[in-house]
């Protein structure tokens, strides 16, 4: 294999680290994907806006709905993450566009772990909601350890196991798109359950609730899959991607942890109006973080390519994927 394409098992002409690629897989691998960070961004933005009308109408007509209505309301509201997201990457991502149902199945994976695995073992195994609040020590260890290794674990298998060897992640920010379409699934199902679990609860902050929990699983598997996408296309260390997965851990953990802590003396409605705060500053540090993590890698990529440069090859910037 040492002479074939690291992606499509093709004759190599290219080195890239220690992986040989063909020239169509190499270029791949080097491609920076603006419209990636910009749905992002977009996204996020969107979102609040969405969250500050509904609330709004909300807050202004007070509907009076049964409980089965507010449900099915509040579940419909639970899919408006993921869709906003999906909306704006494929009306960005026109260049080579990942394929829909890789997306949409990795979402849907994320989403029947969640339901499967994911929330039975940490309401039902683990039980946090028993002894998590109890003090400060077995708040910031629960939320990590049980909670956040728990989501980020199975956002990263989800990942790891579908489409890791597929010849389409053959871009170091296409590891971030299906991290990022994992932690919808994985944050959609997270939603609905509390929506049904509270009987629909108060729409406007209900939907708060729904983007802040969106916001942080979306950004933080993006995170996860930066370094799967990473260890794709490069020979890392033996724990590097573990490393990614402890680090997005530690967010995660520590957001939920900050979040109570910091809204323990406060109302209902104040408490999550600071928690999408607090979210918003970490996807938005984390886009930032991811983007700028990727052109360095691919200029130091193109720096210390071993290969020789063909009159068809340019250096890619960090907008051709308009």
């Amino acid at each position: 294999m040492g002479d074939r394409c690291r992606v499509c098992g093709e004759p190599a002409t290219r080195t890239l680290g220690s992986y040989r690629f063909c020239d169509r897989h190499y270029d791949r691998a080097l491609r920076q994907r603006g419209s990636l960070w910009r749905a992002d961004l977009i996204s996020v933005a969107a979102l609040v806006v969405f969250v500050a009308i509904v609330y709004a109408l909300d807050t202004a007509l007070n509907p009076d709905w049964t409980t089965t209505t507010l449900v099915a309301v509040g579940v419909l509201i639970a899919l408006v993450p993921a869709a906003v997201w999906l909306l704006f990457f494929y009306r960005r991502d026109r260049l080579e566009p990942e394929p829909k149902g890789m997306v949409l199945g990795v979402f849907v994976l994320g989403a029947l772990v969640a339901a499967a695995v994911g929330i039975p073992l940490v309401e039902d195994w683990f039980n946090v909601g028993a002894w998590l609040n109890y003090n400060v020590v077995t708040q910031v260890a629960g939320n990590i350890l049980v909670v956040g290794i728990t989501q980020m674990t199975l956002i990263y298998l989800v990942v790891r196991l579908s489409v890791y060897e597929s010849t389409e992640l053959d871009e170091w920010t296409d590891g971030i798109l299906y991290g990022t379409a994992a932690g919808l699934g994985y944050a959609t199902v997270l939603n609905i359950d509390f929506i049904v679990s509270s009987g629909g609860a108060d729409l406007g902050l209900g939907m708060i609730r729904v983007a802040l929990t969106a916001l942080v699983l979306a950004s933080l598997g993006g995170l996860v899959g930066y370094f799967l996408g990473h260890d794709r296309l490069e020979v890392r260390p033996v724990w590097y991607v573990a490393g990614g997965v402890v680090l997005a851990a530690v967010l995660d953990g520590g957001y939920w942890y900050l979040r109570s802590s910091l809204t323990g003396g406060i109302s209902g409605i104040a408490t999550v109006w600071v928690g999408l705060i607090l979210a918003l500053i970490l996807a938005v540090a984390i886009t930032w973080f991811l983007s700028n993590a990727v052109s360095r890698e691919i200029a130091r990529a193109l720096g210390a390519s071993t290969a020789p440069p063909t009159p068809t090859t340019t250096a890619p910037t960090t907008g051709d994927a308009q």
